[in-house]
C-alpha cells in the first residue's frame, strides 16, 4: 500500500514539474514573439516575429502569436493593420503543418513565412500606389523572414539532451548564433549617451571567442552579429564588414595575449567608424574602445575559465599525470588479481591433502564403485578450481597489457578529438567517447566508441575529414561490434600495404575444421590465423573457431598474444567433458616496419619467401585445451618489398615438406591468391588415395606503399 502511495505521488510530482516547464516554455515563446516584434530592419521591416510563429511547434506557436500580435501592437501601430494578417496567416500556416505532420524539414515554414509577408506586402503596396523601390523592399523583408525561419528551426531542433554546448557540430552552432543576433536586434535599440550595451557586450563576446575559442568560430559570431546588428539602419550596415574584418585581425595577433586583440580590435573598428558615413560614428568607435579595455583587464581567473570552456574534452582519454594514475592502478589491480590466484592455488592444494587424507581413512568402509566415483569427482572439482585460478592469472595479464598500453601513449590529443566530435555531428553521429592517441613511436590511431551498431562510418568523407583535422592520412575505419556497442578504429597509414589470398578443403562433409582468421588490430598490424581443431568435422569446426574467434577477438581489443592465449586455453579445457584443444598459428605483421612476428601453439612450420630464397620458421610447442599453463613459441623476422609469408594447417605439412619447397620457386609472378590456390591443389594431388585431413593456406604478400 506504501509503495502505491509513493507511486502516485511520484507520478503527481512529475506531472507537476511537467507543467512547471510548459508554462516557463509557452512565457518564453510569447515573450520572444513580443520582442522579436520590435526588431526592425532597414527602419522599416519586421520580419522576425512571423518567422518565429512559423517554426513554434503545436504547443506554443499560439503563444507566440499572441505576442508577436501584441508586440506588433505596441511597437508597429502604424503598420499593425499589415503585421496582423500576417500573424494570422502564418499562424493557419503553422496549424495546417502541425496537422498534416510534415515538420521534419525547414521548408514548409520557410514557405508560409515569406508568402504571408509577400501577400500581405504586396497588397499594402498595391493600395497605396508604392513605387518599384517598396516592392523591392517588400520582397527583400519576404526573403529574410524565409531565412529567419530556416534559423529558428535549426536551433529549436538542435540535439541538446546529446550534445554539450561547446561540442554541437559548427553549422548548428552558426544557426544558434544568428538566431540570437536576430533577437539581438531589438535589444540594440536601448543606448545609454548613445552606447548600446548590447553592441559592448557582442564585441566582447567576439573578443573571447577569436581569443580562447577556434578561429572559424570567432569569425562566424563577428559575421552574424554584425549583419544583425548592422541591418536595423542604412548607415550601420557597415558593421558587417567592421566586425568580421576586425575579429580577422584579432585572431591573428592573438599571439600577442589578450592586449594586442583588443587594441586590434579597437583600431580597426575606429577606422571603419571613421571612413563611414553615420552620425554615431564616434559611438561604434567608443563601444569598441569600452569592449577592448574591458576585455584586456578580465583576471586570469576569468580567462582561465573561458579557455577551459573552449578546450576542454573530458569525455576523451585524460593525459599527463592522470595517466599515470590510471596505469599504476591497473597495474595495482593486476598485482591484486595474481595474488588472488595464488591464494586460490593455496587452497585447492590444502582441499586436495585434505580430500587424500579422508580418502584414505574411508576408503575400507567404500565400495569399489564408491571410492571410483568419489575420485572423480575430486578430480573434476581440483580441475574447476585449477581454471578458476587460471582465469585470475588471465584477468591479471590483461590488466598488464592495458597498463602498457597507457604507459606507451605519449600524448592523447584532447583538442583533436574535440573537433572530431564536431565534425561527425555534421553527419549525425554522436560518439559516446573519442581518443585520439599518438604513441611512443609518434604513430596516431583514432579511437570511437558509440552506442549500437554505427553504419555511417562507411562514408569515405569522413575518413578523409578525421585526415584533414589530425593532418596525417588515415586508412578505412575498422568496426568491432560488442554486445551494445561499435567501436570504429582508424589507424594511420602504414610504409606497407598486405595482399591475402586463402583457400581451404574439408575432409569430412561441409563443415572445415580448420578455421582462418585475418584481422587488423588497429594499431598497424595485420595478423594472420589459422586454427585447426582436434579431429575433422563438426567437433573439429567448433573448436577451431573457438580458438580463432577468441584469440581474434580479444587481440583486436587490444590484449596482447600471451593473455589472449591464456583466455583460450581455459576456455577449451572447460568447454565439454571430451578432450578438446586446438592448435593456433598466427603471424603478425607490422605494416609500418616491415617486422613479422610467429606466434605457434601446436602449429607447423610456417615459410617466408624473399625472391628465390626460402625461410621455413618451424617451432615446438603445445596446442591449446590440453594443459594449464601453456605459451606460445615466438619467432621474428623482417619483411621488405614483394615478400611472402605462407602459413598452413597440418592437412597440408604432414604430406612432406620437399614438394612446398619445390613450388615455391614458380611464385614470383603470381597474385597470393593463385599462389594459395595452387598449393592446395597440389597438396590435394599428393593427398589421392590416402586418408585426407583438414586442409588450409594463407599466402601473404608485403607491398611498399608510396605516396
Amino acid at each position: 500500500m506504501k509503495t502505491i502511495t509513493r507511486k502516485k505521488e511520484r507520478l503527481k510530482n512529475n506531472l507537476k514539474d511537467e507543467k512547471i516547464i510548459s508554462i516557463i516554455e509557452s512565457s518564453s515563446f510569447f515573450a520572444l514573439g513580443f520582442i522579436l516584434s520590435m526588431s526592425t530592419v532597414l527602419k522599416y521591416a519586421s520580419p522576425f516575429s512571423i518567422s518565429l510563429i512559423s517554426v513554434s511547434k503545436k504547443n506554443n506557436f499560439v503563444y507566440t502569436a499572441i505576442g508577436s500580435a501584441l508586440g506588433y501592437l505596441v511597437f508597429c501601430p502604424n503598420s499593425f493593420a499589415r503585421y496582423g494578417v500576417a500573424v494570422v496567416i502564418v499562424a493557419l500556416g503553422t496549424f495546417a503543418i502541425i496537422i498534416s505532420d510534415v515538420r521534419n524539414s525547414p521548408i514548409m515554414p520557410m514557405i508560409i513565412s515569406f508568402l504571408s509577408l509577400a501577400v500581405t506586402g504586396f497588397v499594402v503596396n498595391l493600395k497605396t500606389g508604392s513605387a518599384f523601390a517598396e516592392y523591392a523592399l517588400t520582397f527583400g523583408e519576404s526573403v529574410l523572414g524565409l531565412c529567419g525561419a530556416f534559423f529558428f528551426y535549426r536551433t529549436i531542433n538542435c540535439n541538446f539532451k546529446r550534445f554539450r554546448f561547446k561540442a554541437l557540430p559548427i553549422s548548428d552552432l552558426t544557426c544558434i548564433i544568428i538566431s540570437a543576433s536576430l533577437i539581438l536586434i531589438s535589444l540594440s535599440r536601448l543606448t545609454i549617451g548613445g552606447i548600446s550595451p548590447v553592441r559592448v557586450l557582442a564585441i566582447m563576446l567576439i573578443l573571447l571567442v577569436a581569443r580562447f575559442g577556434s578561429d572559424k568560430l570567432g569569425l562566424i559570431l563577428a559575421l552574424s552579429l554584425g549583419f544583425a546588428l548592422g541591418i536595423s539602419n542604412e548607415n550601420t550596415i557597415f558593421l558587417v564588414g567592421a566586425y568580421g574584418f576586425s575579429a580577422l585581425l584579432s585572431v591573428l595577433f592573438s599571439p600577442f595575449g589578450n592586449f594586442g586583440v583588443g587594441l586590434s580590435f579597437f583600431l580597426s573598428m575606429s577606422l571603419f567608424s571613421i571612413a563611414s558615413t553615420s552620425d554615431n560614428a564616434i559611438y561604434f568607435a567608443a563601444e569598441a574602445l569600452i569592449s577592448s579595455i574591458v576585455f584586456t583587464l578580465l583576471p586570469q581567473v576569468v580567462t582561465s575559465k573561458v579557455e577551459t570552456f573552449f578546450h576542454d574534452s573530458s569525455d576523451v582519454v585524460p593525459d599527463g599525470s592522470l595517466r599515470q594514475s590510471l596505469v599504476v592502478r591497473l597495474r595495482f589491480a593486476a598485482n591484486a588479481m595474481n595474488h588472488i590466484s595464488e591464494s586460490v592455488n593455496e587452497v585447492r592444494e590444502k582441499i586436495n591433502d585434505i580430500n587424500s587424507k579422508n580418502t584414505i581413512i574411508s576408503k575400507e568402509n567404500l565400495s569399489e564403485d564408491e571410492y571410483i566415483t568419489r575420485e572423480i569427482i575430486n578430480e573434476k572439482t581440483n580441475e574447476i578450481r585449477m581454471v578458476a585460478s587460471d582465469q585470475f592469472f588471465s584477468i591479471a595479464d590483461m590488466l598488464m597489457d592495458l597498463a602498457l598500453e597507457f604507459d606507451e601513449a605519449e600524448h592523447f590529443d584532447n583538442i583533436s578529438a574535440g573537433k572530431i566530435r564536431r565534425m561527425l555531428g555534421e553527419y549525425d553521429i554522436f560518439p559516446k567517447n573519442i581518443s585520439v592517441i599518438e604513441d611512443k613511436y609518434s604513430r596516431v590511431r583514432i579511437e570511437i566508441m558509440t552506442k549500437g551498431r554505427e553504419v555511417a562510418f562507411s562514408n569515405p568523407k569522413i575518413t578523409n575529414e578525421i585526415s584533414k583535422i589530425c593532418n596525417r592520412y588515415f586508412e578505412k575505419g575498422q568496426v568491432t561490434h560488442f554486445k551494445n556497442d561499435t567501436m570504429i578504429s582508424f589507424s594511420e597509414k602504414p610504409n606497407y600495404s598486405i595482399d591475402i589470398g586463402f583457400a581451404q578443403h574439408s575432409a569430412e562433409g561441409t563443415l572445415c575444421g580448420d578455421t582462418i582468421k585475418i584481422v587488423n588490430d588497429g594499431k598497424g598490424h595485420s595478423v594472420l590465423i589459422i586454427s585447426d581443431g582436434m579431429g575433422r568435422g563438426g567437433r573439429a569446426a567448433l573448436d577451431g573457431a573457438m580458438g580463432a574467434g577468441l584469440l581474434s577477438m580479444l587481440l583486436t581489443a587490444g590484449f596482447g598474444f600471451d593473455s589472449a592465449l591464456k583466455v583460450v586455453n581455459s576456455a577449451l579445457l572447460v568447454k565439454s567433458n571430451e578432450e578438446s584443444l586446438a592448435t593456433l598459428d598466427c603471424a603478425s605483421v607490422d605494416l609500418f616496419t616491415g617486422r613479422v612476428d610467429f606466434y605457434k601453439a601446436g602449429a607447423p612450420a610456417s615459410y617466408i619467401i624473399k625472391g628465390n630464397k626460402v625461410s621455413k620458421c618451424e617451432l615446438t610447442s603445445m596446442p591449446a585445451g590440453i594443459l594449464r599453463g601453456i605459451e606460445f613459441a615466438k619467432r621474428t623476422a623482417v619483411l621488405s618489398d614483394n615478400d611472402i609469408v605462407i602459413l598452413t594447417s597440418d592437412g597440408i605439412t604432414e604430406l612432406g615438406g620437399e614438394w612446398i619447397s619445390a613450388m615455391f620457386t614458380g611464385f614470383e609472378d603470381m597474385r597470393p591468391q593463385e599462389i594459395a590456390d595452387s598449393i592446395l591443389k597440389e597438396a590435394l594431388n599428393i593427398a589421392k588415395g590416402t586418408k585426407e585431413d583438414d586442409m588450409s593456406v594463407i599466402v601473404a604478400q608485403v607491398n611498399r606503399m608510396y605516396n
